[in-house]
């Protein structure tokens, strides 16, 4: 469904198109305030066919996700959760950190809800079975470098030395495999072991340092709670709802433990059937996270429980089952994550309001006072330099008050020369727009991100950086608000600056703290650009002068040649024996080094 903007407003699915959408208009029918209101917006609609229920869900699950229609049910939260990862198609596997379980021919452990919790795992196997942690690729790394410390520490077995074979490194391998599994009694014992015979001996800082690692290796296990005894992985999924506010409470059970918890919110509206908002959390939830448990414990009936576990079926390679016990253990947890899900919503309902209030009511305050019609979406632009040297320009982008770093942009200027503020705004500005109507004009379906314009223009300065911009706008045809962050003689925004009218805003309000957040951010990272390029400007070596010199053979000759009279001292020949270098670049280096001599 359309709005008159052509924007989508609902998406929706039926066995028949023409039943479901005649019953919007009957007066006898009542949808709901939600549906009401969404009718009354209707300008048209588009239809696409599919040739099963089960394509009809997946299609209005990825419209949904794509699109965010205003009226349909959407999770708010998009998380991404931890894997123990260990790659055993390697010579000699190493236990990673990873945040996705791809088919890679890697074993996965996960996933956890705690990213700490995870690398301290990952720490303590590595120690345990002095597993390598570097990222080099052996065999061809033997003997190319010295061992690091953890070898001279007998933290890893010194693959790099080339004096462990693959097989023996392997049965490590496997005895960390069969850890992260959850069979910890081995190691225990065999730790226990160790501390008793070295206590004996009275080697008591040995027998210590065992003692440390079967402490860390019980906090490790005690993290997780046994729930269980079927030792399968399946998700307990419950749902607390008051208002226009709902929480999902999940709890991940992987091989009968429960590994850990989380909460998501959701936007809903009045009159939402429980069941329905539990069918919109599932699809878009176990859509996008790679990996599917075997079971879901529910605390409602699904309307189309059916076709919702075929879907999660095939993307899973194996049957899920979607449950609604009513008695016993199942039941138990269900509703003990039902109440954890009230417990946060109740918790959390007056945290929720106050990040609201700083970002979107934040946002709604400067509209109201600038008499716009709404705001979404602001950028704020600085200029940071030194008497001229280096002059950068930042552009940082807030939207529905919070910032958008994936659209912060970075100017290096071209064309100014010397500390004028003014002119380096106007190339800036010049710069980015000009980008952007490019953009839209060689984009035939998705714009890039300098296409996506702002709903109002926030520059750090009054009259003469807003009459900059405009007259940049003016030049470009482009119709967009700027408003100027005043600043008093104390350098401290005391109002905008917003068609010709300086407007004083009071200090304690949610719209003045955001302009504050947006003015330092800008700071921020225009500061941050300009003092790495005094960084780059300021280490410099001859060699990145040479032309075919680059880090790779500049790092070689460096390496290989002590000073730069070494490596003036050398021949040609001598030169393109090193790594990395021909004879070519050889010549170019030595031509650079004896250029005074030629008379050049």
């Amino acid at each position: 469904m359309h709005d008159s903007t052509d924007a989508i407003i609902y998406v929706g699915k039926a066995l028949s198109l023409t039943k479901r959408v005649h019953q919007y208009f009957q007066p006898s029918h009542d949808e709901g305030i939600k549906k009401k209101q969404m009718v009354s917006h209707i300008s048209r609609f588009e239809y696409i066919v599919t040739d099963s229920e089960l394509e009809a869900l997946v299609l209005e699950n990825n419209l949904i996700k794509e699109h965010k229609p205003k009226y349909n049910t959407l999770l708010r939260d998009d998380k991404t959760y931890p894997y123990i990862k260990v790659t055993v198609r390697e010579d000699y596997p190493r236990i990673l950190f990873s945040r996705q379980s791809e088919k890679d021919g890697s074993r996965y452990f996960g996933p956890f809800t705690s990213g700490t919790d995870v690398r301290s795992t990952i720490d303590l196997a590595n120690k345990l079975f002095s597993l390598r942690s570097c990222n080099k690729k052996f065999p061809e790394a033997f003997g190319k470098d010295r061992p690091c410390l953890n070898f001279h520490m007998g933290q890893c077995l010194g693959v790099c030395t080339g004096n462990i074979s693959k097989e023996q490194y392997r049965k490590n391998v496997d005895a960390a495999l069969d850890f992260l599994a959850g069979n910890v009694k081995p190691v225990l014992n065999d730790l226990t072991e160790k501390m008793n015979r070295a206590a004996s001996l009275m080697e008591f800082e040995k027998a210590a340092t065992y003692r440390d690692l079967i402490d860390s290796v019980n906090a490790c296990t005690t993290k997780q709670k046994i729930t269980d005894t079927d030792g399968e992985d399946k998700d307990i999924v419950a749902m607390a709802k008051s208002g226009e506010d709902a929480v999902i409470q999940v709890f991940f059970i992987r091989g009968g433990r429960m590994i850990g918890r989380d909460h998501f919110f959701m936007n809903i509206r009045l009159d939402d059937e429980p069941s329905e908002l539990l069918l919109a959390f599932l699809m878009q939830f176990y859509s996008g996270t790679p990996f599917i448990p075997k079971e879901l414990y529910i605390q409602e009936e699904l309307p189309e429980g059916n076709i919702l576990e075929e879907y999660l079926s095939k993307k899973r390679g194996n049957k899920v089952r979607i449950r609604t016990p009513k008695r016993g253990q199942k039941e138990k947890l269900v509703e003990l994550a039902k109440k954890n899900a009230r417990m946060v919503l109740t918790q959390d309902k007056e945290r929720i309001r106050r990040e609201e209030g700083r970002t979107i009511g934040a946002m709604k305050e400067l509209a109201e006072l600038l008499s716009l019609e709404g705001i979404s979406r602001m950028e704020a632009y600085d200029i940071s330099h030194i008497s001229g040297f280096a002059t950068v320009g930042s552009m940082v982008v807030f939207e529905k008050g919070k910032p958008l770093r994936s659209d912060y942009r970075k100017f290096k200027l071209r064309t100014i020369e010397g500390p004028d503020d003014y002119a380096s705004m106007r190339e800036v500005l010049t710069r980015r727009f000009t980008h952007g109507m490019e953009e839209r004009e060689n984009s035939e379906e998705d714009y890039g991100k300098f296409s996506r314009f702002p709903d109002i223009i926030m520059m750090d300065g009054g009259k003469g950086q807003v009459n900059i911009a405009l007259e940049v706008l003016s030049e470009l045809g482009l119709d967009i608000p700027v408003a100027g962050m005043v600043k008093d003689d104390h350098h401290r925004t005391r109002g905008l600056y917003f068609n010709n009218i300086e407007i004083p805003i009071e200090r304690t309000s949610e719209g003045f703290k955001l302009i504050t957040r947006l003015q330092d951010e800008a700071h921020r990272f225009a500061i941050e650009y300009h003092r790495s390029l005094r960084s780059k400007a300021q280490v410099h070596s001859f060699l990145d002068d040479i032309p075919g010199i680059g880090p790779k053979r500049r790092k070689a000759l460096m390496k290989r040649f002590i000073s730069a009279d070494a490596l003036r001292e050398a021949s040609i020949e001598d030169i393109a024996e090193t790594e990395s270098m021909n004879i070519e670049a050889a010549r170019a280096v030595y031509d650079y080094l004896h250029q005074n001599e030629k008379g050049q």
